[in-house]
């Protein structure tokens, strides 16, 4: 079983989330976001973890302990060295495929498909 340092970076890269994004959305310091994933480092609140949970989109009780599914939708979660980190990707790039990334498959089909009449 993962640990939770690892569930953390798991589920922040799977977002599509860099450690400051992450750090943002819960009102900490990057920092603060690197003890969590670091083995041996601090261990988040539980307001921090929920707020982790939120922003990533995965549940709670996955991301606390490790039991049950990581996501709602397929209950799985890409492994951390699977996830294409592209360091050209602007802030607003990664901000718009994080908002994306949270919406419904439905929801995420309309968007895409604004996406492409703006860009014809």
């Amino acid at each position: 079983m993962q640990v939770m340092c690892d569930r953390i970076r798991r589920a922040r890269l799977t977002a599509g989330l860099s450690q400051m994004q992450l750090a943002l959305h819960c009102g900490v310091r990057r920092s603060a976001v690197a003890q969590w994933e670091r083995d041996g480092g601090t261990v988040p609140s539980v307001q921090h973890l929920s707020q982790i949970a939120i922003v990533t989109q995965v549940h709670f009780e996955w991301l606390a302990t490790g039991r049950g599914p990581g996501r709602p939708e397929d209950g799985e979660l890409v492994a951390p060295e699977s996830v294409a980190i592209d360091p050209a990707r602007s802030t607003q790039e990664s901000a718009i495929l994080s908002l994306l990334r949270r919406l419904p498959p439905r929801k995420r089909q309309v968007a895409h498909a604004i996406i492409e009449m703006l860009t014809e």
